[in-house]
């Protein structure tokens, strides 16, 4: 082999590893994001796996909650028996867990490498802050009314199974579009989005490769990308980036005390369906100003009507419950959970047990953080249980005023 030769070699491989290395980097990180061992640890440094925004600064005023004693209960019950709380906890892998009341704080805690600073992924918890900023933007006169056709503002989504479907039908998940969102089949579309993340491909022109199955507004079924597309929404009638909007209109108004941050794609959009990043104190001010339908310091952040709105099932196909117009026994709102009976709480939800639970009759707000590595198999079990810890908590609270 000529001298030549080897230099030509040596010259291609080195363009392979400057432009291919870093994607095959993060396709292994990707492959090993849910590892037992190095879970915790990913979930609180997800910006040395993806590409990532620019930080989203603190608050000018940052808002620390007054501090009140509470004795933590010992048990909870779940499917018929009493069972210990801070097994329920451990076995699944709470990294962090906020307890507020009259936004006070009653407890905190912090397990797995996890501090008060550490910005865990949000995951799907992102959604339900997406969905707030849909809620100012209609307020803010952005969008006419919610009831309009998505591509009345996002035209290129025309000829795609986003082609004429309501705002509305995809803030509540009965967008019509089909899609896989399970986590353990390696070729579910969620997964083949995981790869795009990996690879830092274009979120828009993965989603519009998406096709149409059901009818819009007539069977609820979960759909990530539902919420990416809201994301281009925002984006386009407001003309800024999400996390700009997100600052401008929430984050710098409810006194988030650290700084966030979105995983990106490579032409800078955020993913909008799961890839906030934040600390847990701050997602707690979130659901307080959720469990404040909307106030905070007697400004009206997100209308009353749309907070409202957030957790009201409004159609059968939303209802809480086993029926055939939905694939989940969970109701559904405005990109928020609804458990469903005897209570009338609600919660943000992400994947691997990452919550935002709201008691609005308790004036109760949990926020918990988790890696449960166990979630792909247990994930209906792990989030009724959560459902029956977080009540038993709210419960314990009332019953020691």
């Amino acid at each position: 082999m000529t001298k030549t030769v080897l230099i030509c070699i040596s010259a291609l491989l080195v363009i392979v590893a400057v432009f291919y290395g870093p994607k095959v980097i993060r396709l292994y990180k990707l492959a090993n994001l849910y590892n037992e061992d190095k879970i915790a640890s990913n979930f609180i440094y997800i910006d040395k796996i993806f590409e990532v925004s620019e930080p989203i600064p603190s608050s000018n005023n940052p808002h620390s909650f007054p501090r009140r004693d509470f004795d933590f209960p010992d048990t909870y019950y779940f499917e018929g028996q009493e069972r210990n709380l801070e097994e329920g906890l451990s076995h699944f892998k709470t990294d962090g867990l906020m307890v507020l009341h009259n936004g006070n704080l009653l407890y905190e805690n912090y397990w797995n490498g996890n501090t008060a600073t550490s910005q865990h992924i949000a995951f799907s918890v992102t959604k339900s802050f997406v969905s707030a900023l849909v809620g100012i933007a209609h307020q803010d006169g952005l969008i006419d009314s919610i009831e309009d056709p998505i591509t009345k503002y996002l035209p290129d989504f025309n000829g795609t199974g986003y082609e004429g479907v309501r705002i509305k039908d995809i803030l509540q998940m009965s967008s019509g579009v089909k899609w896989n969102e399970d986590y353990a089949d390696p070729n579910s579309d969620i997964n083949r989005f995981g790869r795009i993340i990996a690879k830092g491909s274009s979120f828009r022109d993965f989603a519009k490769t998406l096709e149409r199955e059901k009818e819009p507004g007539t069977f609820h079924h979960y759909v990530s990308i539902d919420t990416q597309i809201l994301g281009f929404l925002l984006a386009e009638v407001t003309g800024m980036p999400l996390k700009e909007y997100l600052f401008k209109k929430l984050w710098n108004k409810i006194g988030m005390e650290d700084e966030a941050y979105f995983i990106v794609d490579n032409d800078g959009v955020e993913m909008a369906l799961g890839g906030l990043n934040a600390t847990l104190r701050d997602y707690a001010k979130f659901g307080l100003l959720y469990a404040n339908r909307g106030q905070w310091n007697g400004e009206n952040i997100v209308a009353l009507s749309w907070v409202d709105a957030s957790h009201q099932t409004d159609a059968p196909h939303l209802m809480p419950g086993e029926h055939d117009f939905s694939s989940s026994p969970w109701g559904y709102g405005l990109q928020w959970w609804v458990p469903g009976f005897p209570d009338t709480d609600y919660t943000a939800s992400g994947v691997y047990n990452q919550y935002i639970y709201i008691d609005p009759l308790k004036n109760i707000v949990i926020a918990k953080t988790s890696s449960n590595h166990r979630f792909t198999a247990e994930k209906e079990y792990s989030k009724a249980a959560h459902v029956a810890m977080f009540r038993a908590i709210a419960k314990s609270i009332v019953n020691n005023e």
